[in-house]
């Protein structure tokens, strides 16, 4: 059997609006443990963009910019790169590579996001293997 992102995904995703401000999107992100977060752009087209920790760091901390004055959707990324259940977790260890991103969202084929995966999720996953493979009592 291989390993399917379905069974390595958190399945808690939150949602921010796009005119929120990135300091509402810190202290929500802060308080739900989260380092992304998915903004709805369009409820009717099932349209995305994220927004990580890194992109916090590298355009706005970095550049100096003022979280509360600074909307999320001036430094979301879109369109969003997103996985299947189904695929396995080396696909998707291997799209986030190539891509250089380290948050996934998962969507399901009627394109509802059903959960997020992250290259943090990816140690458990390698720890997972170094015991031999699949070894589910670590999670």
């Amino acid at each position: 059997m291989q390993d399917l992102v379905k069974d390595w995904m958190i399945d808690l995703v939150v949602y921010i609006d796009p005119d929120s401000t990135v300091l509402d999107a810190l202290s929500r992100m802060r308080r739900r443990y989260v380092n992304s977060m998915i903004i709805k752009i369009d409820d009717d087209e099932k349209e995305y963009g994220i927004i990580t920790s890194t992109d916090i760091c590298d355009k706005i901390v970095a550049q100096g910019q003022n979280p509360a004055k600074t909307k999320i959707r001036d430094i979301m990324t879109t369109p969003l790169i997103s996985v299947s259940p189904d695929q396995t977790i080396f696909e998707c260890a291997k799209l986030m590579n190539e891509k250089k991103i380290h948050h996934l969202p998962v969507v399901n084929a009627e394109g509802s996001i059903v959960g997020m995966i992250s290259a943090t999720d990816f140690l458990v996953v390698a720890e997972a293997l170094g015991h031999g493979g699949g070894d589910r009592l670590l999670r």
